[in-house]
């Protein structure tokens, strides 16, 4: 291999091959990127939440809320890994994050419990939109693959609203 062609490997653009199109490929990384932002922010809070939970429920909503924080996280490498796939980028820092995320952090001292089970609740519920979003943009670009992924993601985002909801509904 000579000079040139190696520096030329090392300066080319990342292009990972597919018959999308590049419009495809801009708009769907975009938006898959955008929705890694927000699951990288709603992680973050359900942990904080899973750490800082106190209370006679203590032990339930710890629990619940430390496996909703497995299951956000774990489609955080899917969703980086599928804007790849399509011949894109995505996140490179945490900054990148903070830029595109829009869900809000909440580093207040102490919430309640039901303030915090309502807050994720309505977290995952604004998710649940993003995603549908998300869909949408693969649709216009008939991209089933990554739209199979999101539905699955929709699901598990509305089974997280619903226990959230459950939890701090009065009878």
């Amino acid at each position: 291999m000579n000079t040139k062609s190696a520096i030329e490997r090392q300066e080319a653009p990342l292009r990972t091959p597919t018959d999308l199109g590049a419009n495809a490929t801009r708009d769907i990384a975009a938006a898959l990127t955008g929705l890694l932002a927000d699951m990288f922010a709603l992680y973050l809070k359900t942990k904080n939440f899973h750490w800082h939970m106190s209370g006679p429920h203590f032990r339930d909503y710890h629990l619940m809320l430390d496996e909703q924080g497995e299951q956000i996280f774990a489609t955080t490498d899917a969703i980086a890994e599928r804007a790849r796939k399509v011949g894109g980028t995505t996140l490179r820092s945490i900054g990148h994050i903070h830029r595109l995320q829009r869900l809000a952090d909440n580093g207040a001292d102490f919430v309640t419990p039901e303030d915090m089970l309502a807050e994720l609740a309505d977290d995952n519920k604004r998710l649940t939109g993003f995603l549908r979003e998300v869909h949408n943009v693969c649709e216009d670009h008939n991209d089933v693959a990554t739209a199979s992924l999101v539905e699955v993601w929709i699901d598990e985002s509305e089974r997280r609203v619903w226990f959230l909801y459950e939890a701090t509904r009065r009878l």
